[in-house]
Formats: structure tokens, sequence, C-alpha cells
């Protein structure tokens, strides 16, 4: 069993970071509908992962229990450390290609922030204020009044 909960969780985080390499095309066409339906996936994705993560581990406290005294390297058969191994391997792309996402995602948050902040000036000045306009402030493309 403790090699198929391996073997499943290996294919959750393939699964996983083929998604979110998808993400970052979807994000560089601008095509953003398709991130927010992906994140059900992913989510789900996430919690199966989660669930064999917890088998994995009740799996190796009964396998340990068996036989105390001897390191957890000796018990295991060399297949369950290679997979371990491929595991650690596909987290850490996991992590790398999250990172490329967060920083795209980060850059398109800014501009759009950027561009809200020219459009429509937080600093609008409040009721009854002086509302001169510095020579060094920027244009605006619109000016709200109440």
């Amino acid at each position: 069993m403790l090699i198929q909960y391996l073997q499943g969780a290996i294919q959750d985080l393939q699964t996983l970071i083929s998604y979110t390499k998808l993400d970052i095309e979807a994000i560089k066409q601008a095509e953003h509908n398709e991130i927010f339906e992906r994140n059900i996936q992913k989510d789900m994705l996430i919690k199966e992962f989660e669930t064999k993560k917890s088998l994995i581990d009740q799996e190796i406290r009964v396998i340990k229990e068996k036989q105390p005294h001897k390191d957890i390297q000796e018990i295991l058969d060399q297949e369950v450390i290679d997979l371990f191994g491929d595991m650690r391997n596909i987290l850490s792309e996991l992590k790398q290609v999250n990172s490329d996402y967060a920083r795209m995602v980060f850059a398109v948050s800014e501009f759009f922030t950027s561009l809200m902040d020219r459009l429509i000036p937080k600093d609008t000045p409040a009721y009854n204020e002086n509302k001169k306009v510095s020579s060094t402030s920027q244009a605006n493309f619109l000016q709200v009044e109440a």
C-alpha cells in the first residue's frame, strides 16, 4: 500500500505542476477565467495529496512499530526509498514553478493597481478641501468630485 500511496502522491504533484504551468501561460495570454476554473481542480488535488501524505505517514508508523530497533532506511525497500526521492524532487520542482507563478501574479496585480490609481486616484481631495492641482502631479484620466 505504501508504494501505491507514494505513486498517487507523485501523480498529484505532477498534475499540480502541469496545471500551474498552464496558469502561467494563461496569465501571459490574459485568459484569467481559465485560471479561476482550474483553481477548483487544484484545490481538490491538494486535498487528495494531503490525504495520501497522511496515509503514507500512517504506513510508515506501522512499519516502524513492527521493527522499532531498526533504522527506517533498513526497513524500507529500495523502491520506496526511490519513490521518496522522486517525490522530494517533484516537490522542489513544484516549489520553483509556484515561485514563478507567484512572481507573475504579483506583477499583474501591481500593474492593475497602478492602472487603477491612475484612472481613479485615491488621493482625491475630501469635501470642502482645497482642490488645487500641483504642477508636478500627473494628469489623471478620471477625477472624482462629490
